[in-house]
């Protein structure tokens, strides 16, 4: 019996150092993250009435070394804890950064983006909740960085990071 129960404890050892080195490469680095809804699509969750949801949902590689000192560029995909429900995490495109001047569509306004901020808004327009309705968002909400697509398998690939130039203003 005493082997069994050296065997039994060295597999939970290996097995607690494991699951501590997953879960601070999850927390620190990156993670893997499903995209739900539509507000991103064409860019995640093309519309597609042939395929299953599990084969139609995107799932995409968060980078989190970002969060550290904030590093974001316009056009990077983030995902955030909405400012109305903190359970709640949401996926879009940073438009405006801190200081910047937006233009809001089918608007006439233009917005600063106050310090400590972004300006986010989803592919989709019309099926986005973003900060045209609530707003700049705290840098401090933002999760991660979405770098690439990793499931399913025909659609593996790297975000782009693009927003239309029409959308900023340097006055």
């Amino acid at each position: 019996m005493g082997t069994y129960s050296n065997f039994l404890w060295s597999l939970a050892k290996k097995s607690l150092t494991a699951g501590l080195i997953a879960v601070t490469i999850s927390d620190r680095l990156a993670s893997i993250s499903p995209v739900h809804g539509y507000s991103m699509s064409p860019t995640l969750n093309p519309k597609t009435n042939t395929l299953p949801e599990l084969f139609s949902r995107d799932y995409v590689l968060m980078e989190k070394l970002c969060l550290q000192r904030y590093r974001f560029s316009h056009g990077d995909v983030v995902a955030f804890s909405s400012p109305e429900n903190y359970k709640q995490k949401l996926i879009k495109r940073i438009i405006g950064l801190p200081g910047d001047w937006v233009a809001v569509p089918h608007s006439y306004d233009v917005v600063r983006v106050p310090e400590g901020h972004c300006w986010v808004e989803g592919d989709n327009s019309a099926n986005s909740k973003d900060s045209r309705s609530l707003g700049p968002i705290p840098l401090g909400l933002i999760c991660g960085r979405a770098t690439h697509i990793v499931w399913p398998p025909r659609r593996i690939s790297k975000l782009e990071s693009r927003i239309p130039q029409s959308r900023l203003s340097s006055s």
